[in-house]
């Protein structure tokens, strides 16, 4: 095969190959907004795209990769959390972020423990332990409505956290349901 036949085959090679995985995102994404209307379509495609192993993932791959989000997202957010409680806050809203720090904390290890049942083909566990981080993100969010015209500024994150906990549990289904 000559040189530039090799290159225009491989070129034609990696591009049937990355529609594929970017067709098997959206097919995901779209099932899953289908069947959960906590899940926006395009926040699942853009998150699930954003990850580079997704390109070459399976549906169970997917979910792993879902997990990993998860992760990513919560070791962030206790981040920012911890960084809010060290500004000059009123005394209720440092009680709500206290109360965040720990439900995140929490949440690390929980999805940890969910990547360990994922990957051991566990998934109900998994499913159990993922359904408590999107618990968690509605308890933070709840403890700042708690004080008439308080605003949280977790919101953002907690929704993240709460539509990535979502996809996760939506992918598992789909993967135990074949």
């Amino acid at each position: 095969m000559r040189p530039a036949s090799f290159s225009l085959f491989l070129f034609f090679l990696l591009f049937i190959h990355g529609t594929k995985a970017k067709n098997l995102i959206h097919e995901t994404c779209r099932t899953c907004a289908q069947s959960d209307p906590n899940i926006n379509y395009t926040f699942c495609a853009s998150s699930l795209q954003a990850a580079p192993a997704s390109r070459r993932a399976s549906v169970r791959g997917l979910g792993s990769i879902s997990i990993t989000l998860i992760e990513h997202n919560v070791t962030d957010t206790r981040h920012f959390i911890k960084h809010l409680m060290g500004m000059k806050l009123d005394s209720y809203v440092k009680e709500c972020l206290s109360d965040c720090f720990d439900l995140y904390t929490d949440a690390i290890d929980s999805v940890q423990k969910a990547r360990e049942q994922y990957n051991s083909k566990q998934y109900d566990e998994a499913n159990v332990v993922i359904s408590t981080v999107l618990d968690a993100t509605s308890t933070c969010e709840g403890g700042f409505t708690e004080k008439k015209g308080l605003v949280s500024p977790l919101t953002e994150r907690n929704n993240d956290t709460f539509q990535l906990s979502a996809i996760a549990l939506s992918i598992m289904h789909m993967v135990q349901t074949g």
